[in-house]
């Protein structure tokens, strides 16, 4: 009988189901991973809850890296950082496609298999919207000086875009709320960054700018209506490059909305 392992959709809830997965179905072709709220009942099929703990995340974390290698570590790594329901299942069956293969490290070259080739788009859309982040982010001072950014991905892109922000700002406190998955990346300056959720939405900032942020705002909204060459604008060029949903946090496309 086929088993599906229930577990949260973080990445420690997805290790630690293939852990349990690993220990009983490592050859069962047809295990899977659902996540709580998205259950849907199949017949002949067992369900097994996941007890989900750090030590086993870390030990599947260690399997993947020391006989998949580090490609794999890292398509595997963003893959599970997409919100793809189906991303639990297609890495749990691309361990065990692995096993068959004379080299397991060549494991993301083999796109054939229809598990691995979903790792590598999961991989791949993941990776494309955590680059176009780092580009489109825009910070602003609030009142206190601490640096804040709102976003709203569709992928949960926080703990891919995070060593990029602290190494750029690390004598900044800052702060990212990811308004899509209702989380936040706090960094103390010269300090570790930590992630945390807060779906009641209980956590609150007060995201008034500074005085000199509103200064600089009201600069850098002179500067681009100062450069705009009215007769030569090309709208669709502009979007392909400067995509509609990245503009929410950009202060020079916040007094008119849909207007550049």
């Amino acid at each position: 009988m086929k088993r599906r392992y229930i577990c949260t959709d973080t990445v420690t809830g997805v290790l630690s189901a293939i852990y349990d997965a690993w220990l009983y179905d490592r050859k069962d072709t047809e295990a899977g991973i659902v996540f709580w709220g998205s259950v849907q009942q199949e017949m002949f099929c067992e369900y097994c809850e996941v007890k989900e703990e750090e030590k086993k995340a870390a030990a599947v974390h260690r399997l993947i890296r020391n006989h998949l290698g580090e490609e794999a570590e890292t398509a595997i790594g963003y893959a599970l950082l997409s919100e793809d329901p189906g991303k639990g299942t297609a890495v749990l069956r691309t361990m065990i496609e692995a096993q068959n293969l004379p080299e397991g490290k060549r494991i993301m070259g083999h796109l054939s298999h229809p598990a691995v080739q979903k790792v590598f788009e999961l991989s791949r859309n993941v990776s494309r919207e955590s680059h176009a982040w780092t580009e489109f982010l825009r910070f602003r001072e609030l009142s206190g000086g601490i640096l804040y950014a709102g976003i709203t991905p569709r992928n949960f892109v926080l703990p891919s875009i995070a060593d990029h922000f602290s190494n750029r700002f690390p004598l900044e406190n800052f702060v990212i709320c990811d308004e899509t998955h209702c989380a936040y990346l706090l960094h103390p300056k010269q300090k570790s960054w930590i992630i945390f959720r807060d779906e009641e939405r209980k956590w609150e900032i007060e995201a008034s700018c500074s005085s000199q942020e509103e200064e600089w705002q009201r600069l850098w909204k002179g500067f681009k209506k100062s450069v705009t060459i009215q007769e030569r604008k090309n709208r669709k060029l502009q979007q392909m490059n400067m995509p509609l949903r990245y503009r929410s946090g950009m202060s020079e496309y916040q007094d008119v909305r849909g207007k550049s």
